[in-house]
């Protein structure tokens, strides 16, 4: 028998104590004022000093939410993480992870580490559900970690980095659940962002590439949707009219506008085949596109972002709160789009929502599906308690330091120069980081990393 209702129970997110403001950036690198702010569509950008890497990012937010839900360690019996921001080339950071179950005595948890891109969180959420509904499952919660540290090499892609870690651990009796059968995905071969060199923290992105793998396998991961949630409705047309929220992973907020206008686009074709389409005059003559064709068409995302703007202003940009204000976190991004959406609203608001998600990793990886929210608004509702439990999110961000654009280069500078230098003594303070935050202490002449935590004074 399947487990009832398996998603996500819980949900935590951390992102670095420091930012750099996208307007004194857009000033600092001599651009046009509005090309990171109105361009990009991002205001502010977390970045990692060398007092964090992946492993403090992981710690940090696993060992929170198992402070602020009260989990019991030995309750956890699968740990996973997914990840692109590799320190090491067969150890992973899942079993940096363990310090934080072994003092329970808590050694059986199964689980390694992820890694295709942005999409390594998705495809560890994916493997932590497939392991509750498995024979193999013997009844305790499976925890999921997406974590990314995203720098660029100086030029016009470094204002869409960012940098953050989530959370969620996932089991059946869930308020926030993932529905059964309903996933679809693209996968292939391309060359469009990807990370050769090993000695360097920066990718090699082929930015016009990405931008159309990205809307391709879109437009792929929607359709193959649709298709199977017509057979699961008694052949209902699924449109976006379908979906109360829609959330996309987010290299920038801007892109993610047209994503959705993409899918409005994609409904238009497809009402358009079936002879079904509205009257809207000043669409029609997009009615017979091949969509393939339309990637890089400005009329057609101009005209399609316009008429799709009411619905995109409801269902999408409440979600992309956090990665206006921190930037692409890599993995988490998606799911921090998640957690946007959710501390947006209130509860009563909510409550029944069908939420569309699209995943994307380059090289590539891709996938669509949804989650339905509980009805259950009770004072003692599963639902209730993940919301109160993400009210720190806009505090901390209010909190953050602002660091100016030449410290911030000046810190990536020293990143980029102590990559793998070894023994490595951090040199930043930790004066200003969150509570209960890891921290690099050094790598000594064995590349061995040790941590130590800011005193959590909640």
């Amino acid at each position: 028998m399947w487990p009832k209702d398996v998603g996500i129970k819980a949900m935590e997110v951390y992102f670095p104590a420091q930012f750099v403001d996208q307007t004194e950036l857009e000033k600092f690198d001599g651009v046009s004022a509005g090309k990171y702010t109105i361009g990009l569509g991002q205001s502010k950008m977390g970045f990692c000093n060398d007092r964090e890497d992946i492993n403090s990012l992981c710690l940090t937010v696993v060992h929170r939410l198992l402070d602020r839900y009260k989990i019991n360690p030995q309750e956890i019996g699968r740990l996973e993480v997914g990840t692109e921001t590799i320190l090491d080339k067969s150890k992973s950071v899942k079993s940096c992870l363990m310090q934080l179950f072994e003092p329970s005595g808590n050694t059986d948890i199964e689980g390694i580490d992820t890694t295709n891109a942005c999409y390594g969180g998705t495809a560890a959420l994916f493997n932590a559900i497939s392991w509750i509904e498995s024979s193999a499952w013997d009844g305790r919660l499976a925890i999921v970690v997406a974590a990314d540290n995203a720098v660029y090499a100086p030029g016009s892609a470094r204002p869409t980095g960012g940098a953050g870690a989530i959370a969620m651990l996932v089991g059946p009796d869930a308020p926030l659940i993932f529905d059964r059968g309903l996933r679809a995905s693209c996968m292939r071969h391309v060359y469009d962002f990807y990370k050769p060199d090993l000695r360097s923290e920066y990718p090699v992105v082929d930015g016009k590439l990405s931008i159309q793998c990205y809307l391709s396998s879109l437009d792929t991961c929607y359709q193959r949707y649709c298709e199977k949630a017509k057979a699961k409705t008694a052949n209902h047309d699924i449109t976006l009219s379908y979906f109360d929220a829609v959330l996309f992973h987010s290299p920038y907020c801007k892109l993610v506008q047209k994503s959705f206008a993409r899918l409005a686009l994609v409904d238009y074709v497809n009402s358009s085949k079936s002879k079904t389409v509205e009257n809207h005059a000043d669409l029609q003559k997009f009615s017979n596109i091949a969509l393939e064709d339309t990637y890089f068409d400005r009329d057609v995302e101009k005209a399609f972002m316009t008429s799709s703007k009411n619905d995109f202003e409801k269902k999408t940009k409440p979600s992309l709160f956090i990665a206006n204000q921190v930037g692409n976190m890599y993995t988490p991004s998606v799911y921090s789009g998640l957690v946007s959406f959710l501390i947006d609203k209130p509860i009563e608001a909510l409550a029944g929502n069908k939420v569309g998600l699209f995943s994307y990793g380059s090289g590539l990886a891709s996938s669509m599906y949804s989650l339905t929210i509980i009805k259950d608004i009770g004072a003692d509702s599963s639902l209730r308690r993940l919301l109160t439990n993400l009210s720190y999110v806009k505090t901390e961000l209010e909190t953050r330091r602002e660091v100016h654009p030449q410290e911030y280069t000046t810190i990536l500078a020293a990143r980029e120069k102590n990559c793998h230098v070894i023994p490595f003594e951090p040199q930043s303070s930790i004066d200003n980081m969150f509570p209960g935050t890891y921290y690099l202490i050094g790598v000594d002449e064995m590349y061995r990393r040790t941590y130590q935590r800011v005193p959590n004074l909640k």
